[in-house]
Order: C-alpha cells, then structure tokens, then sequence
C-alpha cells in the first residue's frame, strides 16, 4: 500500500478505534488533533482535504505564517506549546484554543486581552506529570489555585480540561503513569460546575496508552504528517 498521508490518516483512525475497544470506551469518544508543527501550510491544505480543520501548534509565529495562506479554509489553530505572556495578543488574534496553559501570570495576560476584545477562549491547564525538567507544567498540586484564580478572575477563559505530556521512555508503565496521574487529577477536581471533561494526553508514539487511561484528545504529528524537519 502506497504511504500517503491518507493512509496514514486511516491506519491512526483504526488504532485509536482498536485502542478504545480495548478500553472499553465507545468508538469516537477519542479526538485526533493534528500537530503541524515544522510542516509547511501546503502539507496543512492536503491535511484539511482530508476533512481535518484543526491544526496543533507550537508557536504564534507559525501559527501566523500558515493562517494568512490557508485563509480559505477556514481552519481552527490550537496552541500546544509553552506560551511567554507577551505573546497574548498574538493569542487573541489567531488562536481558538490554547491547551498549554501552566500558570496565574499566563492567565491574566489572555484575560486583559481577550476582555477588551469582546473574546472569550477555550482553555486546558497542562499540568507536568513527567519528572523531567525539559517538560512545561503546573505542578499538580498547584491546580486547586489555578482553577480558583480562574473561576474568579478571569471569565474570558472557558477552562475545558487538562493536559498532559508524558515522560520520554521506553518504559510503558512510566508512561502510563503520567497519563494515569492526570485522569486521577481530572477525577479529584472536576465538579458539576467544571466538569474538565477534556482530557488531551498522548502523541505519536504513545497515544494509545492514553487512550487505555481516558485520554479524549490524542496530538499526533509525525504518525499522520510523516517525518520532521525543523527547518521552520
């Protein structure tokens, strides 16, 4: 079979299917989103043939070198990556959802932007569940805080859920352990209120893990896309 991104696209449709049986979730109770960080808007275009509409990204500067060509298509961007406060305009211009945010500071950014703006936007807290210092977060113990300071000061933010970034290992209880810790996370702090019933966790060459511990959003990039050059 020739390796297309369609066919690619297909193969990751059917494990996530297998991987929720295998969990005994429903089919389709998990989201694909994918991650086009480093790959071209062109690479984007034929991904959105394929019926796809919203793009992962790690940065606004991509973000705004991609939108402007792939204007016609009306797609959605999403912020995956680690956001600096003084990109929040960037944020309120292009970006219909950020899932990467970690801290107060961050938050009232986006609030004093988004407020005059007349915008409200979706929001996930990502949280660190892996040890290693490379990975961004908020310490797990520090989500109580957040979501009060949220609830209380920051209305423009619609907090949907959590995030996660597993460990880099090739030990797949370890693994598990990240994205088990933040559905226990997930599980001691949702109220009827704030239900956090999103829970986006798992990449490439982990996502079926997550889905096995009730990711509901996989971020897949390399697996649909094929290989990376951080040429961008």
């Amino acid at each position: 079979m020739t390796d297309t991104m369609a066919t690619r696209l297909a193969a990751l449709e059917q494990r996530i299917a297998q991987a929720c049986e295998r969990a005994g979730r429903p089919a389709g109770s998990v989201q694909l989103l994918p991650v086009s960080k480093t790959f071209d808007a062109e690479a984007v275009r034929e991904a959105a043939a394929l019926g796809l509409r919203r793009f992962g990204e790690n940065k606004t500067q991509e973000i705004r070198q991609k939108a402007d060509p792939l204007a016609d298509l009306g797609l959605s961007w999403v912020m995956i990556g680690h956001l600096q406060t003084n990109k929040a305009k960037d944020v309120v211009r292009d970006v219909a959802e950020v899932q990467s945010l970690d801290r107060q500071e961050l938050a009232d950014a986006l609030q004093r932007r988004l407020e005059p703006a007349g915008r409200s936007l979706d929001v996930l807290i990502q949280v660190k569940t892996s040890p290693e210092p490379s990975k961004f977060g908020l310490p797990p113990e520090a989500l109580p805080g957040l979501l009060a300071h949220l609830r209380q000061a920051c209305p423009a933010l619609r907090v949907q859920g959590l995030m996660t970034m597993a460990v880099n290992s090739d030990d797949s209880a370890a693994v598990r352990a990240c994205f088990r810790r933040l559905r226990e996370l997930r599980e001691r702090h949702a109220t009827a209120e704030l239900p956090l019933a999103r829970l986006s966790m798992g990449m490439s060459g982990d996502f079926e893990i997550a889905i096995e511990e009730g990711s509901t959003e996989v971020r897949i990039g390399s697996a649909l896309f094929g290989a990376r050059s951080y040429a961008i």
